[in-house]
This record gives structure tokens, sequence and C-alpha cells, in this order.
């Protein structure tokens, strides 16, 4: 499960309250299952506790980016019988310093494994590999933590040859021999479905960036409809969510029978 925020900006034009959106959904589905409004981005550390106390997390890896890797939120998942892979960035400076050394300068006997990815598309050439250690266990007191890991992230352009390189870290409670590096890499990359099956196809097929409603909680209703739509149309199968809004728009009975509504001839 994946932990994002996203800000209403045509709402928070108008002025309206509670214009930031924090959410979970399911990596795989595509689906929401809870969402809550916080004052704004930076609340969002104060308010994820709430959110997860609105999800079962038994069982269940909830990813997150920078902000929210903090020791409370680690300590609750863990506690509740979950499992977290975060990033970390200058948030933690103690913790991302300690992991880089873990890389930069790898003790003796420590046994790091790897996996490398390489994805062509887009005009693009993308090069990703991951390294995974376990030996800052025993020595970091993070909640929970079982492995550290390295991700780098190496970019051509094609047309221009131009190349960006990125390296960034994180911490997860998965043990190696619950997750290899390869397991690793995937729930990283999987985070950004959140970004990818929500907040894109709410701001393009549904233009919800430019939807100014600003009364009570109506910015919120309507992006719990969105997202209710969205999910329906998951669950009917569509994996394009405009060409099915299109479709739709123009065959509304099957539209309403996604909701159990037929009509009788």
């Amino acid at each position: 499960m994946a932990v994002d925020g996203k800000t209403l900006r045509g709402s928070k034009k108008q002025g309206a309250p509670g214009t930031h959106l924090l959410s979970v959904l399911a990596h795989r589905l595509g689906l929401t299952l809870t969402q809550q409004a916080v004052a704004a981005k930076t609340n969002e550390i104060k308010e994820v506790e709430t959110v997860l106390d609105h999800i079962v997390l038994k069982g269940r890896v909830v990813t997150m980016d920078a902000l929210l890797t903090q020791r409370q939120v680690a300590q609750t998942i863990v506690d509740a019988g979950g499992d977290y892979v975060m990033i970390v960035k200058e948030n933690q400076p103690q913790l991302k310093a300690d992991i880089a050394l873990v890389f930069t300068l790898p003790p003796a006997g420590d046994r790091q494994e790897s996996v490398r990815t390489v994805d062509v598309g887009h005009g693009r050439i993308e090069t990703r590999n991951l390294t995974t250690s376990a030996v800052l266990v025993g020595y970091s007191d993070w909640p929970g933590l079982a492995q550290v890991f390295e991700v780098g992230r190496h970019v051509t352009t094609k047309k221009t040859g131009t190349e960006r390189v990125e390296v960034v870290y994180g911490v997860t409670s998965l043990s190696p021999e619950r997750a290899t590096p390869g397991r690793v890499l995937e729930l990283v990359r999987g985070h950004w479905a959140i970004e990818n099956k929500s907040h894109w196809v709410r701001d393009v097929p549904f233009d919800e960036d430019r939807s100014q409603v600003r009364c009570g909680n109506i910015p919120q209703v309507m992006a719990a409809l969105r997202n209710t739509a969205i999910g329906l149309l998951r669950w009917a199968g569509h994996t394009n969510i405009a060409a099915a809004c299109r479709r739709l728009a123009a065959q509304p009975a099957q539209a309403l029978a996604l909701i159990g509504i037929a009509f009788e001839n």
C-alpha cells in the first residue's frame, strides 16, 4: 500500500480549507483504500497516524516517500504486524549518513546483494541498481529495521545523449529472507502507482486541478467520488481510464450498470 498526499489546486485557489488529501492506495489494484483531508502537505506527518488507523496493517507492506519517514510511523506499522519500505533523505540526517557510509565504505563481512534492471522507452534508457545490506541491524535504533538499501538511477536521453544520475537511500522492516533486492526494488517502484493510477488519473481524465468547488467538505467529497469512479472502472477491468470514460459517456446505461442500475426495455 502506498501512502502519499495530493493538493486540490483549484479548490485551494478559492481558499477552501483542507484542500490537501492524504491517501492510501493498493499498488496492484490501483484502488484508494482511505483518504483524509489535512491542512497542508507539512501536516501529513501529524495526520498519517490517523490515516493508518483506518486500514488493516497486519500482513501488509506500506510504502512512503521521505516526508513520512518518521520513527513513530515505522513503530506504528511494525506494532500492528505490518512492514514498511521508506525512502530516507535529509529530514533524517543521521540515518541517511549511516546508510551512505554502509555503501560507500562497506564494513568487513557485510554481505551486500544487488539487482540491476534496464528499461527502454519514451526516448530514454533507464538503468536501476538496488543494493541491500543488513549490517545496521543491531546498530541503528530505527524501529523494526531489517535492511537498508541504496538505489542508483542512470537515465540517458537517446536523442541528445544527455545523462542524469541519482542515488537515494531507504530502510525496510522486511528481512533478506522475506525480500530480495529484486522485491525491494519492485516495492520502491510500485510506490509510484499512487501517482500513476490515482493522482494523474484524477488530474487528467477527471480534470481535478481545475475544479474550484470550495464550500464545506465538497472538495473532499468530490475527490472521494472520483476515487470511487476510478475504483469501479478498475474493478470492471478497464486499464485505460480515459478511454473508459469516453466510452461510458457515450453509453450511460453501461456506466449505471456499474453501480447496479439497469434499464428495463
